[in-house]
């Protein structure tokens, strides 16, 4: 028998054009670009090029799809490699080509798996649930990295996000793919098909659309009534500017400490309840530097106030120091110091996978050297006050806000530092995505940044109050922690998200199954 060779199928021009306009479309629906409106038809071009396509070359022009979107996405990264990280440019480069490679596996991934859904009469049910599963598996696999979901690119639209506290982020994904699919259908579907999908399948999402519009107008509402009825706290935001140069330089500290201490004390006449400093905001170890640390809990007794801020920690362990990015809390009475240590560290960042054999890329960590994962998730207590914090990137992590929820939180409290970022278009994606912890578990979320943004965010995902970037800025606003019940999304987490997985798990066997059966 002569066993004959399977052609490899070129992927003509125009596919290759309209992939990577899907992808291009897709960057500019994020921040800070005001066109998230493009996110619910990015990508109808990705899928007319997958008209008559099978598996395999469906997943080359996902892939396409994939390197446009993130190459233009995640850009930034060269940035702080380069430029803070003080790798050589050729190196951050590779790095970003494979971070986006990995990346743009996840739209390969769904491409591949549409195409095996034709003649399926479920086939737009099926392709939101691809999307959505693969959104999920992205935020576990290898530590996880949820970065700029789809469903991020609504946060400046409350009528859109208020579903996030039953479905959390990956609501959002699913209207949106759904929105992609059903005008890819009504657009390029032949006519006999086209007079099925009316009949139902419109039907179908006209009838979850106007449900997510009902139930944003009853949040919204019920939020307006209540608006400050419970009880509420004076806060004050201090965003120092520190240049990321010389923040780490001994020569600096004292600059550093006389603008927080001027900063603050501006305010006084506010009568804060809480003020908040940003991650590292001291660039010592706050727990024996006799210099410094003095001032800092001086202030916090001539405030009357608490004081959250971020500061590296130690701790001596069997002869061996392990370091911390820690949260501490100060009282302006004598009661012990409370603090958190960070339990999500950014990999390459704060620590070093396998650093016996990555041992060229050690710079990238902070000068205190590895960091170690923090003991527990829990809320800093003081009075009636119950603040979740969440340190730099732990943000985009909706199960650690949803913990701090869950163990009492009534205020959630982003430290972070994003001067690492520079100048990009990464400042505004990390704020978008802190929107969506504050309406995921109905909680206020106050964002303290040492370069910016700052902000004050309200339960519903509104932005209440914001700095610039590179200033210096101090925000005061009163913000209500009285809180409500634990929202669906807090006491049950991502099982929307799962139970979509399960449905696509399922129908990829399905194929793999009845595939199999017409081979026999």
């Amino acid at each position: 028998m002569l066993k004959t060779k399977k052609k490899r199928i070129r992927l003509s021009g125009r596919d290759i054009l309209l992939a990577s306009l899907s992808g291009i479309m897709l960057t500019a629906s994020f921040p800070p670009g005001k066109l998230s409106l493009l996110a619910w038809f990015a990508l109808v071009p990705l899928l007319k090029t997958l008209d008559n396509k099978s598996p395999s070359p469906a997943f080359r022009l996902g892939l396409i799809t994939g390197m446009a979107h993130y190459l233009t996405l995640l850009y930034w990264i060269v940035v702080v490699l380069g430029h803070y990280g003080n790798l050589n440019i050729f190196v951050s480069f590779v790095i970003l080509i494979l971070l986006c490679l990995y990346l743009a596996l996840y739209p390969a991934i769904f491409s591949g798996l549409t195409t095996c859904l034709r003649g399926s009469r479920l086939d737009l049910v099926f392709m939101t649930g691809f999307w959505v599963g693969l959104e999920y598996i992205r935020s576990k696999l290898l530590t996880g990295f949820p970065w700029c979901f789809l469903g991020h690119t609504q946060y400046e639209h409350l009528y859109v996000i208020q579903i996030a506290d039953i479905c959390g982020v990956y609501g959002l994904s699913f209207l949106i793919i759904l929105a992609n699919g059903i005008i890819y259908w009504l657009l390029f579907m032949q006519n006999e098909r086209r007079s099925s999908l009316i009949k139902w399948q419109v039907l179908i999402v006209f009838l979850i659309a106007g449900g997510t519009f009902a139930y944003a107008h009853y949040r919204l509402s019920e939020a307006g009534s209540s608006k400050m009825s419970g009880q509420s706290v004076n806060i004050v935001i201090v965003q120092g500017n520190i240049d990321q140069s010389v923040k780490w330089e001994p020569a600096y500290q004292e600059k550093t400490m006389a603008k927080y201490l001027r900063l603050t004390r501006s305010v006084l006449d506010f009568g804060p309840d809480l003020i908040v400093w940003p991650e590292t905001a001291l660039p010592f170890f706050f727990q024996d530097n006799v210099k410094f640390s003095p001032s800092v809990l001086s202030l916090a007794m001539e405030s009357g106030a608490p004081l959250v801020f971020g500061s590296p920690a130690y701790k001596r362990v069997s002869g061996i120091t392990r370091y911390y990015n820690r949260a501490y809390l100060l009282t302006p009475d004598d009661r012990p110091i409370t603090y958190y240590d960070k339990v999500h560290l950014v990999p390459f960042g704060e620590y070093v996978p396998l650093g016996r054999f990555l041992a060229f890329v050690n710079r990238l960590v902070p000068a205190a050297g590895d960091f170690d994962v923090g003991g527990k998730v829990a809320p800093l207590k003081h009075e009636g006050l119950s603040a979740g914090i969440l340190i730099c990137f732990e943000v985009i992590f909706p199960e650690l806000a949803r913990a701090h929820a869950r163990k009492g939180a009534n205020i959630l409290v982003n430290l972070t530092n994003d001067a690492w970022f520079g100048m990009t278009s990464a400042p505004y994606q990390h704020l978008s995505m802190a929107v969506f912890r504050s309406v995921e578990n109905r909680l206020p979320t106050i964002r303290a940044a040492n370069t910016g943004f700052s902000a004050f965010i309200s339960p519903r995902g509104e932005i209440r109050a914001q700095s610039d970037l590179f200033t210096e800025a101090v925000l005061k606003a009163p913000v209500d922690i009285s809180g409500s019940t634990l929202p669906f999304y807090t006491r049950y987490g991502n099982i929307f998200a799962v139970l979509l997985l399960f449905v696509s798990l399922f129908k990829i066997f399905y194929c793999l199954w009845r595939g199999k059966g017409e081979q026999e």
